[in-house]
């Protein structure tokens, strides 16, 4: 077969049918709810769980995959002749990327030393998935692992995503709130936006939900005068909020989104119900 393999993990929340036509290859985080463990990409459809998450006593927890997943995708890969680029979630949030290093290094034991690159993409969920399009789109087009490498780091560094929640009590309670902290004793009087780099970063702080959204349209509009033009929405049981940013985001861009979807359990477990999302690349890089 040969050429370049995508591989990544579950918490990019792009399409399934969108990841699956470009050849992006996944390895599940886990969601736990008492003595069940299940894997995230194993769910059909996410309602049921933020239902039960709006009243548990007990957030759930999460895990990331562990060194035999991730063997389990790349071992075939490998055995058919391909290189294999692994972009993951944030190493500042998760132990996936390492738990992806640790398998890399058995991988490297067992004959194939330069056979998988493995990169921290310093963001999630929208972000990810946006950059794992453009490492998709070189790897596709006959890059090679060097060029899709690099393909990677661009179209980080062109980058920027945002997010509004409507509380940050989710954040609070799974421990992944960082510099937002400082915010907590107005948690009932404000509209957190936020961005996830190598951490959540809290941006701004707004008094309501209309004025989160409006700024979440500004702020695309600010990424379209920078150049940053393939965009993707996601939101968390956000229908209708997610119908008008599109709608607004086809104005300003005048173009389609590259992808719009809901955020999964593992992420959606520290973030709760009703966030909405918006960022971008340069579009050049995802085609």
């Amino acid at each position: 077969m040969g050429g370049v393999a995508i591989s990544t993990d579950s918490t990019n929340y792009l399409p399934r049918e969108l990841a699956d036509a470009k050849g992006i290859h996944q390895v599940s985080l886990y969601l736990g709810w008492g003595e069940q463990s299940t894997p995230e990409l194993g769910m059909d459809g996410f309602a049921d769980f933020y239902e039960r998450l709006r009243t548990a006593n007990e957030l759930p927890t999460t895990s990331q995959p562990s060194i035999g997943d991730f063997l389990a995708v790349w071992e075939p890969l490998i055995e058919a002749g391909q290189e294999i680029v692994s972009v993951h979630l944030a190493g500042g949030i998760s132990g996936t990327v390492q738990a992806a290093r640790q398998a890399q290094t058995i991988i490297a034991e067992r004959g194939h030393p330069h056979a998988i690159e493995v990169i921290d993409s310093e963001t999630g969920c929208g972000g990810l998935g946006l950059v794992l399009l453009a490492a998709a789109a070189a790897a596709n087009g006959g890059a090679s692992k060097a060029e899709v490498v690099e393909r990677v780091h661009q179209a980080r560094k062109g980058l920027e995503i945002w997010f509004c929640l409507d509380t940050l009590e989710y954040l609070r309670r799974g421990g992944r709130i960082g510099r937002a902290q400082a915010w907590l004793g107005t948690t009932m009087q404000i509209k957190p936006i936020l961005t996830l780099g190598y951490e959540i970063t809290p941006i701004e702080r707004v008094r309501t939900a209309g004025r989160a959204f409006e700024r979440m349209v500004r702020f695309a509009g600010e990424l379209h005068a920078r150049g940053a033009d393939g965009w993707a929405v996601q939101h968390i049981l956000a229908g209708a909020q997610t119908e008008r940013l599109v709608e607004r985001c086809r104005e300003i861009f005048g173009s389609e989104p590259l992808f719009v979807s809901e955020v999964g359990p593992v992420i959606g477990t520290y973030t709760g119900p009703g966030l909405l999302g918006v960022g971008a690349i340069p579009r050049e890089l995802a085609s």
